[in-house]
């Protein structure tokens, strides 16, 4: 990563793009703004970010379906920012992959800080942790290609994952036969400590076990342990 990162801010409202602007440039970041999904997209055109802030609610296209697009392409770090009421949209989007949101209004000492550790995470998981060039993880007739991001059953046929998904179940093939709450699988798919009631977790291992479990309804790859969390019941290879 660059000594000067490139930040992009998209929000529909001038004050607060050019707030946040004007404040992460005095913290030594280069920062483009957008006021829409298509401003982003010129601005990627001519070049490359570090990170994305952006609005869930914004007229037209709104912040959930660029994200989509975003993940369809790449793993361009994404913090969210959305109203106090908009508590579905920000679940659904760290299920599409966001990295942390933000609840308006905001201390933009806080966004700071949350920005810091994004940039600290994307550069520790491309120059850290990143698996080796064929590694491909073994679990109960599955097998999933960690580069590619596939997941292949015994026969062969591949399932789609989406972000969310593949990083939960890396995050269970990282550790297996142990106990993960909620909080401890939130911080470690999105990066971040959970709410007291936050459900997202509850709703993507609803989703991953639908295409994983011989049978979802009696689930025996990822147990439910009540009162404490989850974990991944059967053995891992890896190759």
């Amino acid at each position: 990563m660059d000594a000067e990162p490139h930040i992009i801010v998209v929000d529909d409202h001038r004050e607060i793009r050019d707030l946040v602007a004007a404040y992460l440039t005095q913290h030594g970041y280069k920062v483009s703004a957008a006021e829409s999904g298509a401003a982003l997209r010129k601005i990627l055109e001519k070049s490359s970010a570090d990170l994305l802030i952006l609005d869930i609610m914004m007229p037209g296209e709104d912040g959930l379906s660029v994200c989509r697009q975003i993940r369809a392409s790449g793993d361009l770090p994404i913090i969210f920012l959305t109203a106090m009421a908009d508590d579905t949209d920000r679940i659904i989007g760290l299920e599409l992959g966001a990295d942390d949101y933000l609840v308006k209004p905001f201390n933009p000492r806080e966004l700071l800080a949350r920005v810091r550790a994004v940039l600290r995470r994307a550069c520790s998981s491309t120059t850290v942790r990143e698996p080796p060039k064929d590694e491909v993880i073994g679990f109960h007739g599955w097998h999933l290609h960690v580069r590619r991001r596939e997941l292949q059953s015994h026969e062969g046929l591949g399932v789609a994952l989406s972000t969310a998904e593949f990083r939960l179940l890396k995050v269970f093939l990282d550790h297996p036969h142990i106990v993960l709450t909620r909080d401890e699988l939130l911080d470690h798919t999105a990066g971040r400590s959970a709410d007291a009631f936050d459900r997202s977790i509850d709703n993507q291992v609803s989703r991953l076990r639908k295409k994983i479990e011989p049978d979802p309804k009696n689930p025996t790859i990822i147990r439910t342990h009540w009162g404490g969390g989850y974990s991944l019941s059967v053995e891992v290879t890896v190759q």
